[in-house]
Formats: structure tokens, sequence, C-alpha cells
């Protein structure tokens, strides 16, 4: 039996410059979207800022009234609610993180950290999929934590009583469809994880047969 013979190259026509032009203009126009995700660095800082004045807020609301002699007057449940807050932040600052070197190596450039010991592990087989699952899962938990806070927030919730927390009023038809697109949320990602699995174990291609 002989060996199998290697395929050349399929020869194409050699294209004008005017098309070969245009291509790369389109190929360079990828650079267009670096500015966008200097625009999310810019709302990771303004995310940091935020984080450290709800901090500032919480610990003067509990530490203010050992200063004056007052005493704490803050309810567990509002310091819960805070730290949920707290926690929020860093969720979706962790959101952030996420768009801005997974869709920069993915759309726009490869960011060259290979052997840094602090690269993320899952950049080393990121692409649109992948990143779309994770984007996924991170809106999952952030919604999660949202509906966490209703669930502290209301207490006897009726239709005839709802309930006020800092200012926001809650009504059983609104937690109900809060629930209703959290569990949205969680159908979506799920559908996405399977298209994933499904596109990575799809058919290979068929093995060049040996000729005799």
């Amino acid at each position: 039996m002989s060996e199998i013979p290697t395929p050349s190259p399929r020869q194409f026509r050699d294209q004008s410059p005017w098309v070969a032009g245009v291509g790369y203009l389109i190929f360079f126009s990828r650079w267009l979207q670096a500015p966008l995700y200097l625009g999310l660095i810019a709302a990771q800082v303004i995310y940091v800022v935020v984080f450290m004045t709800e901090l500032w807020h919480l610990g003067e609301e509990v530490f203010g009234g050992l200063f004056t002699g007052e005493g704490i007057h803050i309810d567990e449940a509002d310091i819960m609610l805070a730290v949920l807050g707290l926690i929020d932040v860093v969720m979706i600052a962790n959101l952030l993180i996420m768009v801005i070197i997974g869709g920069y190596e993915t759309f726009v450039s490869k960011i060259k950290i290979d052997g840094h010991p602090d690269q993320p592990e899952w950049l080393s087989h990121v692409n649109a999929n992948v990143l779309k699952v994770k984007l996924a899962m991170a809106i999952i938990g952030i919604s999660s934590i949202h509906l966490l806070k209703t669930f502290i927030a209301v207490h006897d919730l009726s239709d005839s009583n709802p309930a006020t927390e800092d200012g926001t009023t809650y009504t059983s038809d609104g937690v109900f469809w809060q629930v209703m697109i959290h569990l949205v949320f969680i159908l979506s990602a799920v559908a996405l994880a399977w298209i994933d699995k499904i596109s990575q174990s799809g058919p290979h291609p068929r093995a060049i047969p040996a000729s005799s």
C-alpha cells in the first residue's frame, strides 16, 4: 500500500491591489474597538470609586456612633444589604474585566502575557463562545445579588401592602417578574453552554483514503 499523497495547496489567482487594499482596511478596522475597551477601563475606575465610597458610608454608619458615644444603631439587615451592594459592584467590575481582556484578545489583538504568573486561566482558551458563556454566568451572578437584596428588603409583601426600602417600592408583581427575568437569564446561559458544547463536538473532517 502506497503512502497517503499530500494534497497540494489550492492555487488562487492574485488579487488586484484595490481588492487587497479594501481587505487590509477592513482587517485593520478592528482597532476602532480599542477606544471602547479603554472607555471600559475608565468605567472600571469609576466602579472602584463607587465601591470605596459605599464602603466609607457603611463604615460611618457602623463605627460613627462609637466615636460619639451613641453606640451602633444599624440593623443587621441593613448591613447585609450594604454588603450585597458592595458584592454587586465587585461582580460588575469582574464582568468589565472579562469584557475588556476577553473582548480585546478575541476581536482586536493578542495580549502577549504567556508565562505570566498572573495570567487568567480562562484566557488561554478564550474565544467568542467561551466569552459569551462566561458573560452569561456573570450576569446570572449579578441578577442573583439583586434578587437576594429584594428578598431581604421585602417583608410582609402583598398587593395591598407593598414594601418600601431606601425609597424603592416593592410589589408582588415586581418581585414575580424579577424572578422570571432571573430564570430567563439562567435558561439563556444553559442554552449558550449547550450550543458551545455542540459546536466543539461537531463532526470531524473525513480522512483522505490511501491510494493503492
